[in-house]
């Protein structure tokens, strides 16, 4: 996990639809100047309080529309294909691809807890270096950039709050490292 400070990010619904719930949901926005929605994406939200929250930060100007090309999306679909041809990779959505083709494009960071989309970028050479952060990794980088504080002593404390708030579990073994590295670079825990 890097510390270098990315200005853009886009972000899929899945993301969007949890992090809408998160108790500490602005800090996104001190992580990053602009979050981009695709179209896409936005017509998959459909509750209420996740609009309101979109809506709301687009009229601040921290969230942002983004409109996708015929290119990105015909690229978007042959992701989408090349995930159900697979046999051992989750199926991807065109929305989430979207994200990944403008990340890889814009050079912006894909927000994302969709597990096929992780999955298609790892094994994908032309999307390996896209920059893919779930909420685990936002929540590190903002207590690492001390936008979240935290207490040496119980350094899970803020992804707990998002589980409760969200009822998204993190994997037990990605929260571990990521805890072990907050330790080592705030507390000097080894």
């Amino acid at each position: 996990m890097s510390v270098r400070e990315p200005e853009f990010a886009i972000a899929d619904s899945c993301f969007l639809i949890d992090w809408a719930r998160f108790r500490h949901r602005d800090v996104l926005f001190k992580l990053f100047r602009t979050v981009f929605v695709p179209e896409a994406v936005l017509r998959e939200v459909k509750s209420e309080s996740t609009l309101a929250w979109i809506a709301s930060n687009l009229a601040k100007g921290h969230l942002a529309l983004y409109t996708e090309t015929s290119e990105v999306v015909s690229e978007a679909t042959d992701i989408v294909e090349n995930s159900r041809r697979t046999q051992h990779l989750v199926a991807v959505e065109l929305p989430e691809a979207i994200c990944l083709v403008v990340g890889r494009r814009r050079g912006y960071v894909v927000l994302t807890e969709n597990r096929g989309l992780i999955l298609y970028s790892r094994t994908s050479s032309k999307y390996e270096d896209v920059v893919i952060w779930r909420a685990l990794e936002i929540i590190a980088m903002a207590i690492l950039r001390r936008f979240l504080r935290v207490d040496c002593n119980d350094l899970e404390a803020r992804f707990r709050e998002y589980e409760e708030d969200t009822k998204h579990l993190f994997p037990r073994r990605d929260l571990a490292r990521v805890v072990g590295i907050l330790g080592s670079e705030l507390c000097g825990l080894r």
